[in-house]
C-alpha cells in the first residue's frame, strides 16, 4: 500500500509527526504519571533556541512537563551531575553545539543513559552501531536512538519508501541512499541505521565518501554524480549555504529527498523529479524526542514510582 495522497510530492512533516504525537498522548495518559523533561540551553545558537521552543510545545501537546534551563556553557557539566541524581527528572536533553568537538562529546557521556532522551550516550551509540535493539535480556525493553535519524527512518516508513511487510532488518532491502552529512549526531548514525535495515548507503562529508552495507563501512571512491544518479533516497544536512544544492537533473526519477538541516540544501526544482520531498524534519524530530522520553520512563523509571 502506498502513502496517503497528502504525503505525495512535497511532504508536510507535521502530517508525519501527528499520529506519533497522538499515540504518545494516549500513552502518557494511560501511564498516569507526571513525566518531567529538562532541556539545558548553554548556547546562543538560534537553531537550538527554536528546537527548545518546539520541544516545549510538543511536551504540552502530549502531557509531559518541560523545563528549559539557560546556563553558562561552563555550568552545563555541573548541572548534568545534579540532574543525574534528581529522581523528579526523568529525561534530560542538552542543546548542542556548546563547545563543539570532543568537549561536547564528553558532555554527552556525563549524562546517565537512562535519562538521555537524545540517545547520544556511548551506551546507546554502542547498541546502535552493533545493531542491538533492546536493553534487557528478554528483549522487551527497546533501546533509544538519536532523534533526527530516527525521525528520518520513521518518515521513510510512513511514506512507504521502506517496505514494512519485510520486517525489521529487511525493510530497506534493495534500496540505495546517499547522505550528505557524516556527523556523529545525525549523518553517521543514520547511515548505520539504514544499512542495518538493508540499504546500501553512500555517505559524503568534506573528507570524501564512505559506503555502509550491513554492519560494515569502508571508504569509497564514488563521486557525487554517480551516487545521486543511482539513489532511491537522498538525505542532506549541510551547515552552510555555500554547499552545492541537490538539483533535479542529478536525481534518479521518483527518488525521495529529505533535508534535515536549518539550511535548505534541496533546490526547488527537485519537486519536478522526486516522488517525495521533505524540506524540513523538525516536527518529526520532536516527536521522536518525546517518544524516547516515554520509552526511557517505561524502561527505567516507571517501576520506581512511589
Amino acid at each position: 500500500m502506498g502513502p496517503p495522497e497528502d504525503l505525495v510530492a512535497v511532504v508536510d512533516p507535521g502530517v508525519i509527526a501527528a499520529p506519533f504525537l497522538e499515540q504518545l498522548r494516549s500513552e502518557v495518559t494511560a501511564l498516569g504519571a507526571s513525566i518531567r523533561l529538562v532541556g539545558l540551553l548553554g548556547t546562543d545558537d538560534r537553531a537550538s533556541q527554536v528546537y527548545s521552543q518546539y520541544a516545549a510545545q510538543g511536551c504540552e501537546r502530549v502531557g509531559i512537563r518541560y523545563e528549559q534551563r539557560r546556563l553558562d556553557p561552563e555550568d552545563v557539566s555541573r548541572e548534568l551531575f545534579l540532574l543525574n541524581d534528581d529522581p523528579t527528572v526523568h529525561g534530560v536533553m542538552v542543546y548542542y553545539p556548546i563547545f563543539g568537538g570532543a568537549r561536547d562529546r564528553s558532555l554527552q557521556n556525563e549524562l546517565r543513559p537512562e535519562k538521555d532522551v537524545e540517545g547520544l550516550h556511548a551506551v546507546w551509540s554502542g547498541r546502535l552501531y552493533h545493531d542491538v535493539r533492546t536493553v534487557d535480556p528478554e528483549g522487551k525493553k527497546k533501546a533509544v536512538l538519536p532523534c533526527t535519524p530516527l525521525g528520518i527512518v520513521k518518515t521513510l516508513e510512513t511514506l512507504g519508501v521502506y517496505q514494512a511487510d519485510k520486517g525489521p532488518r529487511h525493510q530497506a532491502d534493495g534500496l540505495v541512499a546517499t547522505i550528505f552529512n557524516r556527523s556523529e549526531v545525525v549523518g553517521r548514525p543514520l547511515a548505520a541505521m539504514m544499512a542495518h535495515d538493508g540499504a546500501k548507503v553512500y555517505s559524503f562529508d568534506i573528507d570524501g565518501a564512505a559506503v555502509y552495507e550491513g554492519m560494515k563501512s569502508s571508504p569509497s571512491d564514488i563521486d557525487r554524480k554517480t551516487a545521486l544518479a543511482g539513489s532511491d533516497i537522498v538525505i542532506t544536512g549541510v551547515p552552510a549555504r555555500d554547499f552545492p544544492q541537490v538539483r533535479a537533473a542529478e536525481l534518479k526519477a521518483d527518488a525521495t529527498c529529505i533535508n534535515f538541516s536549518h539550511v535548505n540544501n534541496l533546490h526547488d526544482d527537485v519537486v519536478d523529479r522526486a516522488r517525495h520531498v521533505v524540506f524540513r524534519t523538525g516536527p518529526v524530530t520532536v516527536a521522536m524526542l518525546l517518544r524516547n522520553t516515554v520509552r526511557l520512563y517505561r524502561n527505567f523509571h516507571a517501576a520506581n514510582r512511589s
